[in-house]
């Protein structure tokens, strides 16, 4: 895959076999970040799971101290008193089954995390095909399968990101973005990590967290030395 220049200068201005510690891993990718908005840094863990079993596979979400920087826009599937409650807690769109068409036949999908009451996931089940490669079906194991719904919106705008590994082990999730000080990208980076270390499935053996970089969206990851880290 060709890169641009700007990648290509970025990729020279640090050592890519070099491990760096938290606060010159921040300064590198801060440094490197030349796009003309506020691009989002990336965390990227390599795990000793094998995600084709069921049971090695991690899925969950994490509230950053600090947030992530960017304003979330949560539709929420629920009826009776959880549609007032979703609303008081400052979810965006609010709803039942009468929004399904509206996904379904107009396409709509102005919204970046989807919630959903238990009752309400056989209608939610119907636009699966719609959510699911997008990443915005509503799951247990994230939350957003939830009779406390305002709960969850206010995570979510508190700055809640999911994490997941895939198939060969790697998790790639959200820690802010280049307008952070380096105290609150670290304190997020931190966070995040002793999370996903503490979810560790037993049945892998040895080494869990193989590997650490963070990088922005647009630009080449950064190795983090391990021993920064309480895991």
């Amino acid at each position: 895959m060709k890169r641009g220049k700007k990648y290509q200068d970025a990729v020279k201005a640090f050592d890519k076999k070099e491990q760096y510690d938290v606060a010159d891993a921040i300064s590198i990718v801060k440094k490197n970040a030349t796009a003309k908005f506020d691009e989002t840094i990336e965390l990227h863990l390599r795990t000793g799971c094998d995600g084709r079993h069921a049971e090695q596979q991690i899925r969950g979400a994490v509230v950053l101290p600090h947030g992530t920087g960017k304003t979330v826009k949560v539709l929420v599937f629920a009826k009776g008193t959880k549609v007032d409650e979703a609303q008081a807690a400052g979810a965006d769109f609010v709803g039942g089954e009468e929004l399904i068409p509206k996904i379904q036949n107009e396409g709509w999908l102005d919204f970046d995390v989807v919630v959903a009451t238990p009752d309400m996931m056989p209608e939610v089940g119907k636009i699966g095909n719609i959510l699911g490669p997008r990443n915005l079906m509503p799951n247990p194991k994230t939350g957003t399968v939830t009779t406390k719904v305002g709960a969850i919106v206010e995570d979510l705008k508190k700055g809640m990101v999911t994490y997941k590994n895939d198939k060969f082990g790697n998790i790639h999730t959200v820690i802010g973005k280049v307008s952070f000080n380096e105290k609150k990208l670290a304190e997020n980076l931190s966070y995040v990590i002793t999370t996903i270390s503490k979810a560790k499935p037993q049945t892998v053996k040895g080494t869990f967290i193989e590997n650490i970089a963070i990088s922005t969206t647009m630009g080449p990851g950064i190795k983090l030395d391990k021993n920064s880290f309480d895991i």
